[in-house]
Formats: structure tokens, sequence, C-alpha cells
């Protein structure tokens, strides 16, 4: 790009040296910035969580809230004004533990923004307890004698869902996952992207080197409207997890199914007079 990148940040971030978010948060910025976005026309949503400081090191609008959370504030920025593209960052137990309702939801309604989750298969802000995607036999600081419970696949709820654009990656490799975050971005509708990342302190079983080890790329006749095909690569792990574009579907996007908004100005630009209310309050006077 002739251009400096617009979306560097000078804050210090408050992330172990190591961390997988770092990479990540490269990446991200080199995507927006490889399709010529601005940081005016960005919003990046989180909940809580290491990942979820993102926002806090990206110079784009953003919205910090609550933990699992973060699907509904950004569905409702990109309702309230289309024209944003707006991209939500959070970890894997964010988004698949105390944001699974929000995640299952969002994908039946296809809203067009983009999920980008941190999966380092572990909790690594609270001291590293086992997400949803901790492994079995997993030890950990709480679980002493293991994960019991069997682990969380988002590939194949996502396919199964008919969410119409899944992904995986590895912020190991770079130019891959800068190459599946813009064709999530670009994408019209929901796109669901699980990113393998390290976390150095609490996980000492999937390491760089582990997901380096176990992970290969999908072949360029790999068919992902194929939805057998792509629930089937869903259920690889053990001998070799894909990555790249597992499944898409063209289908309408949430704003194209409301009358009410699909043919009107987006929200933002519409005149706000409160005298308009009057007439709802009335009857209550």
């Amino acid at each position: 790009m002739d251009r400096q990148n617009p979306f560097h940040c000078q804050e210090e971030k408050a992330w172990c040296p190591g961390c997988g978010n770092h990479g990540l948060l490269e990446g991200i910025k080199e995507a927006l910035d490889q399709l010529e976005k601005d940081p005016h026309e960005v919003v990046v949503c989180s909940g809580i969580g290491q990942a979820a400081k993102l926002p806090h090191y990206i110079n784009a609008n953003g919205f910090n809230g609550l933990h699992g959370r973060s699907i509904p504030p950004a569905l409702g920025i990109k309702v309230a004004n289309p024209d944003l593209t707006v991209i939500i960052h959070s970890g894997d137990g964010d988004s698949y533990g105390e944001g699974g309702n929000h995640l299952i939801h969002n994908i039946r309604r296809n809203p067009d923004i983009t999920h980008f989750v941190h999966d380092n298969q572990i909790y690594g802000l609270t001291k590293g307890q086992a997400s949803p995607t901790t492994r079995q036999g997993h030890v950990t600081g709480i679980q002493t004698e293991g994960v019991q419970l069997e682990p969380f696949n988002p590939i194949a709820l996502a396919i199964s869902l008919d969410c119409s654009f899944v992904a995986r990656t590895f912020m190991g490799d770079k130019e891959h996952m800068v190459k599946i975050m813009k064709e999530a971005i670009q994408h019209k509708g929901y796109a669901l992207v699980d990113i393998f990342q390290p976390c150095v302190v609490f996980n000492k079983i999937n390491t760089f080197k582990w997901y380096k080890e176990n992970t290969y790329k999908l072949d360029d006749d790999y068919d992902p409207t194929d939805k057998i095909a792509a629930f089937q690569k869903s259920q690889e792990y053990d001998d070799g997890i894909p990555i790249g574009v597992i499944y898409k579907k063209e289908k309408p996007s949430f704003l194209e199914g409301i009358e009410y908004l699909k043919d009107q100005p987006s929200l933002v630009k519409r005149d706000l007079n409160p005298d308009n209310a009057k007439s709802f309050m009335e009857g209550f006077f």
C-alpha cells in the first residue's frame, strides 16, 4: 500500500510477551488497510477478556461491552448505520461460553457483521481455567484431574445452523490469516472466523508449535458450498485440523428482510424530532 497504515495505535498493550493476540492485532490492521478502509468507517466491538482488549489498540471506533455480550451492540450498530464495517473481536470463552446464546441467534439473523474469535482453548484472563474449546483430559489449575466435558465445536455448530460464512485460521500464518480476514469482512452476511492463537502462560499444550504442526490448509479444489463435505471437515481434529473457508452460502442478510429498514434511509440519517413521541405519551397523562 502507498499509504501509512491508518489503523496503527501507539497505546501500550497489556498482553503477555508472546501472546497470540499481538499477531492477530497486526493481522486485522493489515487486512483493513489492504481493503482501503478508513478508521471512521470501522467499528470494533468486544466483550471482556484478553481478546476483548483489542479495540483499545486499534485506531478505529470501538465498543467494549460486557462478558459474552459483544454481539448485541454490534448488531445494533449495523442496524443503525449499515454503511459501517462492523467487526467483533472476542475470545473462545466470551464467544462460545457466556456469549453462546447470542452466537446461535446471530447466525439465524445473518446480519452483515464479521466475528473474529481468538481461540486459545483456555481462559487467559481469569487464570487459566478450561474454556468451552479446551480438550478432554487437559489439566488446568482448576480442572486438576483433567477436563471431563467434551469440547464445544464452533465450526460444526455454525455449519449445522447454515451460517453464511464459516472459516478457521491460525495467527502463526499471517498471510493466510489476513486473506481469510479480508474474505470475511467482504462477505455480505454474518461471518464467523475461529482463529487459533497460543496462550503462552496458561496453555502449555496448544502452543504455537502445536498449532503449526496440527493444522493444514484446505486444497484449492475444496468446495466450501458443499454443506455435507463442510460438516465432515468440521469433525477433523486428531489427525489434522483444516484451516481456510470451510463453508459459505449466499443468502439475504438481516436488514434485507425488514421492509421498514430495507428501503429507507439508515437510522442515523433520519431526522430526530422528540415532539413526534407526544402522540404515544398522551395516554399516560
